[in-house]
């Protein structure tokens, strides 16, 4: 086998977004961060986790066409995950006009069956936003986001003879096993074996359920492929579950909070203690992140969804604290093989760097 034959062989990731939070963020040298998007590239083929503020732009930047994506996996419904889908649907639907292959699976969350509990910090009670449907799942997400575009989509499909983008992709939500005791409310992380939600001739995808609170249903997601594993953790708190999908993983991509910093961007006294009451609760810090990544035996941990994404570097190398692996933290639009030759590479850099 050539080198150049070895390569292709080597899956990889881009880190297409590495920003979280629905803002528009800037890195500590002032240089814009998109939001968080991950793209999984096995051959020719690639899977988009997260549609995070300009992933299908990034996705182009990179090179990546839309003939060739094999899935949109969503870990969690909210809008810095989400945003940029419309996008996906829309101008990739007018992208894959010529293409003949079948309809994109988009996998992600159910309905979550009903409103997150109130602050008990609130003094009054809020309106929710569409109070008959208000926690859709990826499936009210699709359909309303297509609902909301109709002029657009029916103005291409009657005149221009475009194909429907509801041809051209396909929602499906994960179905929870019955009996692990999932609760939105009480229990959104229970223990559990990952369960599989997609496969095709490239990858197994598996998830699990993670600590988002009060956003209910979370995943991380896993993708095991002939050469490798990469595991992305969505928003998460630490919890086991994250430990279980991760064992022996070969690339982890986890999100990363800076708690101090965080606190000084709110000015408003009652939603600063709300907000920061949530990030304490459903995010992990660069050091948690690094212990989860020692507990599971990962070889190569990288950052991302870093919040916020102006923090300086060392708030995130805080992970060598608790993980003595290769540690990552990747700036937009970067490369990360993952694989066997990966972790010799991986191992090495652990290494060198624990002798420096």
């Amino acid at each position: 086998m050539t080198d150049a034959e070895h390569a292709e062989l080597i899956p990889y990731v881009v880190t297409l977004g590495t920003a979280g939070g629905p803002r528009w963020w800037k890195d500590h040298e002032g240089t814009p961060r998109f939001g968080i998007a991950t793209a999984v590239v096995v051959g020719e083929t690639w899977y988009l986790v997260d549609c995070g503020q300009g992933a299908g732009r990034q996705a182009n930047a990179a090179g990546l066409s839309m003939s060739n994506l094999g899935g949109i996996f969503i870990t969690h419904m909210h809008s810095d995950h989400t945003v940029d889908l419309p996008s996906l649907l829309l101008f990739g639907a007018f992208e894959l006009k010529n293409s003949p292959r079948g309809p994109i699976p988009v996998v992600g969350p159910g309905d979550r069956g009903k409103l997150p509990p109130l602050s008990p910090r609130a003094t009054t009670v809020p309106e929710p936003i569409a109070p008959d449907r208000p926690t859709p799942g990826i499936e009210g997400l699709v359909s309303g986001i297509l609902s909301a575009y109709a002029t657009d989509c029916n103005d291409r499909i009657f005149d221009s003879l475009a194909v429907s983008p509801a041809a051209q992709f396909d929602p499906r939500e994960i179905n929870l096993p019955e009996g692990i005791g999932f609760d939105p409310d009480t229990n959104v992380a229970p223990e559990m074996e990952p369960i599989e939600v997609f496969r095709d001739g490239n990858v197994i995808v598996t998830a699990i359920l993670v600590s988002h609170h009060p956003t209910a249903p979370a995943y991380a997601f896993r993708f095991d492929t002939a050469h490798g594993s990469v595991t992305i953790s969505g928003d998460t708190a630490p919890c086991a579950n994250m430990v279980t999908l991760a064992r022996g993983t070969d690339l982890l991509l986890h999100e990363a909070i800076n708690l101090d910093i965080l606190a000084a961007q709110y000015s408003d006294a009652q939603m600063l203690q709300a907000t920061m009451d949530h990030h304490r609760r459903a995010h992990t810090t660069a050091a948690e992140a690094g212990q989860i990544a020692s507990d599971a035996g990962v070889a190569h941990l990288a950052l991302h969804h870093l919040v916020p994404s102006y923090s300086p570097p060392e708030a995130w190398t805080e992970a060598r604290t608790t993980f003595g692996g290769a540690l990552s933290i990747p700036d937009d639009l970067e490369i990360i093989p993952f694989g066997a030759a990966s972790r010799v590479t991986a191992a090495l850099s652990a290494s060198s760097t624990s002798n420096s």
